[in-house]
């Protein structure tokens, strides 16, 4: 006798059986007022044939306090997670849904419970905007305690979890930070070096395999806490070196550091010194001259995520992708070097 158990009647299900979306099926199940009667009536009736039972946390997601989806993160000063909070919140309030954002401190250590306490109760759907240690620890905790209702943005650790699929929406750093240190290499450059970023990996081993490809010199990154200034100062000391002609920043307010210190030691960009950012944030296109940069879609990503957290809980297939792929913004700061042996 089989022992297999019947497969469990889900959403798809009863929107194939219905002839309509799994998302109109998700609306009629959470009560929206954006269904037609006739639709509904229709939906609700596959429902009722197929002994179909919505997952109890998507449910509760139509009202009462599990309505509210956490976000968790650091800092929604940077650009990156700004955006993200954005596009998440522009989904959210699309369906329905409110958001609350849980910030948490990059310096502090918590322990599983304290992550846990953030959320209003076990099981309430949660994201984590994961680009640092910190959040890349709370999402460990929470995939642990509720897998069911936790999806995460992010990269590097995370990227190499099991199953990241399921539960992951990221954009390729490394491939596009590759492509980034080629355009400058292809412009002429003997090598490239990098002001490196805290927690962006995927950048810097993007950077370094580039070069590597290339048989050119790997120079010792330059490590930079967030902040413009940090770059500045990075920048001052590489530029003592006159055979430095390229570098590529882990984010564009490391590129404006870059770019000051270019200034403030007489070479000009991009004749003396090519510069490339990453993120394109608003003001890329508008410093003098405007910013070579890596163009991210920090606000469709976090759209994304929304998306995956509702498929989660609807038992719905993953969402496909509808966020721009990482694209190099080829704008004033990057030329070939200027001729140095006059």
């Amino acid at each position: 006798m089989s022992t297999d158990r019947p497969r469990r009647v889900n959403i798809v299900d009863v929107a194939r059986h219905a002839g309509v979306s799994h998302q109109t099926v998700s609306r009629v199940i959470n009560d929206s007022p954006l269904v037609a009667a006739a639709t509904r009536r229709k939906v609700q009736a596959a429902i009722e044939e197929l002994g179909f039972r919505p997952n109890r946390l998507a449910r509760a997601l139509a009202g009462g306090t599990a309505r509210e989806v956490t976000v968790l993160t650091t800092d929604t000063s940077l650009y990156g997670a700004s955006e993200t909070l954005s596009g998440i919140e522009d989904a959210a309030r699309a369906a329905g849904h409110t958001v609350s954002v849980s910030v948490m401190n990059p310096d502090q250590p918590y322990a599983d419970g304290d992550v846990l306490a953030r959320l209003p109760h076990l099981g309430s759907p949660a994201i984590v905007i994961a680009h640092d240690a910190t959040t890349t620890r709370a999402m460990r905790a929470l995939r642990a305690a509720q897998p069911s209702t936790t999806v995460a943005t992010g990269g590097g650790d995370l990227a190499d979890e099991t199953e990241a699929a399921d539960w992951l929406v990221a954009l390729d750093d490394r491939a596009v930070a590759a492509r980034a240190t080629r355009h400058l290499l292809d412009l002429g450059h003997a090598t490239v070096h990098y002001l490196a970023i805290p927690s962006k990996a995927p950048r810097r081993l993007g950077w370094e395999q580039a070069l590597r490809d290339a048989g050119r010199p790997v120079p010792p990154p330059a490590a930079c806490d967030w902040s413009t200034a940090s770059a500045y100062h990075a920048a001052i000391g590489l530029l003592e070196d006159p055979d430095v002609t390229a570098i590529l920043c882990g984010n564009d307010d490391l590129a404006v550091g870059a770019v000051r210190a270019a200034h403030i030691a007489g070479r000009a960009v991009p004749g003396d010194l090519s510069v490339v950012g990453f993120d394109d944030c608003p003001y890329a296109a508008f410093q003098v001259p405007a910013l070579t940069t890596v163009g991210l879609d920090f606000r469709g990503l976090g759209r994304g995520a929304f998306e995956l957290l509702r498929s989660k809980l609807d038992g719905a297939p993953r969402p496909r992708p509808t966020w721009r792929q990482p694209e190099l913004i080829v704008r004033e700061t990057s030329a070939p070097p200027r001729n140095r042996t006059e």
